[in-house]
């Protein structure tokens, strides 16, 4: 056997030669999953001498699917991810015109990959925008299935659109004055995808023991969607996590009949014995906090769009979002999709010249995932290494004084050759 299974605990059982599927992607996809494949094999070479290995298996999506089976996203590609429970992918672009609106939902939506993970930290030497970036260490819980990236929309001077501002108006007394320039979207937030997110995050916070989970909302705006998010992530908490986690609303009700004395008490105390800390904030709020108070925040838990916007805002204070990684997962079923997170800069496509760090990090996921923390490890130390010395990308080296500029290949040559000197100033 060569796939990857999950057993009856929930674990996965992992072959120690295994086939991975991954998706090459458009645009500079074919230069930065080059490079980036050199170095996971590098990785697991010297991590495991020849005692593991990764065979991985290409599958089609985006423009190379469609050139050479008419399809955007070949069902053939979806299936073989079902089978095999773990891919890769580089970036994919969004087809012009009708019918899949983005490859990367799709695929999500296809797999029910209900949480995107991001997670954000800063390696010494890359460049940023702000005074502190190590400070920021988080790690995001999108939830990756609702909200308004559902494409429930209608637009203006529609057929469809009418009829929907006519049942608002008159069956449920909607007080807005629809027009017909007005175009209308659908927000969908649910119980049970809000909880099985929170649930995801807590269960992350416990086993790394992480200091807190932060639920962002704009539940002071949106009361029955975002609102309700918040209120369902705090339900999981004080059913599900009673003797690990602590809560502001629990504070706030010691506050209330004992004082906030007593309540400052109750927080420490469960501070003291590793309990993890929930709390919320408002999302224009969070995003503030990220930049002035950024130590105060581990695991963030959050909705599509907050988790949209806020990972590209941390992205860019440890260094932008060609070295942001990014997973796609289902808990329940085992389902993971790693990916790039930025777009498929097509101008740059063939010209060797972008990073591979969003590939290269988002395959240091993958590792995680399936648990060769070995290999993981060696990457993260040998990347570390190359940046510090200043052997970077052009989107580095155009904000680096003395930097020497690599082509993308080249880069994963200075990564690899740290790897195999044994180099690991590890991580973990």
């Amino acid at each position: 056997m060569t796939r990857i299974t999950k057993k009856e605990d929930g674990t996965l059982l992992v072959p120690h030669h295994v086939d991975i599927p991954f998706i090459v992607g458009d645009g500079i996809g074919p230069d930065i999953w080059r490079a980036s494949v050199r170095v996971f094999d590098a990785a697991v070479e010297k991590a495991y001498d020849g005692k593991r290995g990764v065979n991985w298996k290409e599958i089609l999506a985006g423009e190379k699917a469609f050139q050479l089976t008419g399809e955007w996203l070949p069902e053939e590609t979806l299936n073989t991810i079902r089978g095999h429970l773990v891919g890769i992918k580089g970036p994919l672009t969004t087809p012009i015109g009708g019918g899949i609106r983005s490859l990367n939902v799709a695929i999500r939506k296809a797999l029910d990959l209900y949480v995107c993970q991001r997670p954000t930290r800063w390696f010494d030497g890359v460049p940023s925008p702000v005074r502190h970036p190590e400070h920021v260490d988080m790690i995001m819980f999108r939830e990756n299935t609702e909200d308004i990236y559902t494409g429930i929309e209608f637009p203006a001077h529609s057929v469809d659109g009418a009829r929907v501002k006519d049942f608002l108006q008159h069956e449920l007394a909607v007080d807005f004055d629809f027009t017909a320039d007005t175009a209308i979207g659908i927000k969908t937030v649910s119980e049970h995808g809000s909880k099985r997110l929170v649930k995801a995050a807590i269960e992350h916070a416990v086993q790394h023991k992480l200091p807190s989970v932060t639920l962002v909302h704009k539940g002071n705006i949106m009361k029955y969607t975002e609102g309700a998010f918040k209120n369902w992530g705090y339900e999981v908490a004080e059913t599900e996590f009673t003797d690990s986690t602590y809560t502001w609303l629990q504070w706030e009700r010691t506050k209330s009949t004992e004082g906030e004395q007593r309540a400052n008490d109750e927080m420490r105390a469960a501070e003291a014995t590793g309990m993890v800390i929930i709390k919320d904030v408002i999302a224009d709020n969070f995003l503030q906090q990220i930049l002035l108070n950024p130590k105060d925040y581990s695991v963030i838990a959050t909705l599509n769009l907050n988790g949209d916007y806020i990972s590209d805002a941390l992205a860019a204070i440890v260094g932008g979002i060609g070295i942001a990684p990014g997973a796609n997962i289902n808990y329940n079923t085992g389902h993971a999709v790693f990916e790039a997170t930025h777009g498929t800069a097509p101008r740059f496509a063939n010209t060797d010249s972008m990073n591979p760090s969003s590939v290269i990090l988002s395959g240091v996921m993958l590792f995680e995932y399936i648990g060769w923390r070995e290999a993981a490890s060696l990457i993260v130390s040998a990347l570390r290494e190359t940046i510090l010395q200043k052997m970077v990308t052009i989107d580095f080296f155009n904000q680096m004084k003395g930097a020497k500029l690599l082509k993308t290949s080249e880069f994963a040559t200075a990564v690899i050759d740290k790897i195999k000197s044994g180099f690991d100033r590890s991580i973990y």
